[in-house]
């Protein structure tokens, strides 16, 4: 199973208070997520050949964007747009023609007057950053297209042009693999490599690729292995401090829930009240009280999981699921019993 690991790309970029022209594109519904992708990595020679629209189009929204941005009195800036080669960094192109002009205007991004030096830089160089080079380790036997070798199935490559290539035709042969799961030894490694690569698998459950460790620089991971072992001691003890914090915000999150369910539905029991709040705000769980409107204590956040509750503990809705019913209409069987029972618990 071979290809590119794909990743999210936001209308609103991650760092707050900049917006570069090609996040603008994407909310407009003119440049699909997919297609960027493809470009930053080499796939598409220019931007605009995945743009969805004719050129005057593409120059009328970003003529658009920029004035708005001028109007909102946002501060211009220009970042480099780069992906890695085997032959080292090379500039991203946006427009067909090249034109210097017109390559400038989609590499300037907008950020917010009101952002401190510190924090713009911080915001340029994450915008201007090369994707990470993705090693794929694969699930069937290939070969490298350049050299032949015979790359058995759990072997790394790269695909570079749509084709596979060995580590050693990539120059990375001579890295370390070094698999997830210390997060400050990853972080450390990464940090002191000149070069680095993520090493993704195809998980077939989930239908993805995951992310199985990085490859770096020998001389690094030695580096860092001898700096997490001179401060193991301490991480540990920030480890439990982090999960001591950690578990009293969630029992002052329970409690302020269970306050605040109280409030919305008096008629509840105090025992349900207490697991409905535990449930609903257990870290990790992703259910609606881990959402900001549920850590908000938002009416309609808290209504939603009470409804939950409500749904599984007093209605057949389960045994509907177990027995082939679909989800939608297992619902609709039951909304009945829900709002009887939601309006119960509000008298």
């Amino acid at each position: 199973m071979l290809g590119e690991q794909t990743t999210e790309c936001d209308v609103c970029p991650t760092d707050p208070g900049a917006l570069p022209a090609i996040d603008v594109l994407v909310g407009m519904g003119l440049l699909p997520v997919s297609r960027v992708e493809d470009w930053r990595k080499g796939r598409v020679d220019s931007l605009e050949r995945v743009i969805q629209g004719n050129l005057e189009k593409i120059s009328f929204s970003m003529a658009a964007f920029r004035r708005w941005a001028e109007a909102k009195g946002l501060r211009p800036s220009e970042t480099r747009y780069v992906r890695t080669t085997r032959a080292g960094t090379v500039e991203l192109r946006f427009s067909e023609s090249g034109d210097a002009s017109i390559e400038k205007r989609y590499r300037t991004h907008f950020v917010s007057a009101a952002l401190p030096e510190r924090k713009r830089e911080k915001v340029e160089q994450r915008l201007g950053q090369a994707p990470k080079l993705v090693v794929f380790e694969i699930l069937r036997d290939s070969q490298c297209s350049e050299c032949a070798t015979a790359l058995p199935e759990g072997s790394f490559l790269v695909i570079e042009a749509e084709q596979p290539l060995c580590l050693a035709c990539t120059r990375l042969g001579d890295l370390e693999f070094l698999p997830a799961g210390d997060t400050a030894l990853t972080r450390r490694a990464g940090k002191y490599s000149e070069r680095s690569a993520v090493v993704v698998r195809f998980g077939r459950s989930r239908g993805r690729y995951e992310r199985q460790g990085i490859l770096v620089e020998q001389a690094a991971l030695e580096k860092a292995e001898r700096e997490c072992v001179e401060d193991a001691e301490e991480r540990v003890a920030a480890r439990l401090r982090a999960a001591e914090t950690r578990g009293e915000q969630d029992r002052e999150l329970v409690r302020l829930m269970m306050e605040r369910l109280a409030d919305l539905f008096p008629g509840c029991p105090r025992g349900e009240i207490r697991e409905i709040a535990a449930h609903t705000a257990a870290r990790g769980s992703g259910r609606v009280g881990r959402t900001a409107a549920g850590r908000n204590l938002e009416e309609r956040a808290l209504t939603a999981a009470a409804i939950a509750a409500i749904r599984h503990r007093h209605t057949n809705y389960d045994s509907l699921l177990a027995g082939g019913v679909d989800r939608g209409l297992a619902r609709e069987r039951v909304a009945d019993k829900v709002e009887e029972v939601l309006d119960g618990w509000r008298r």
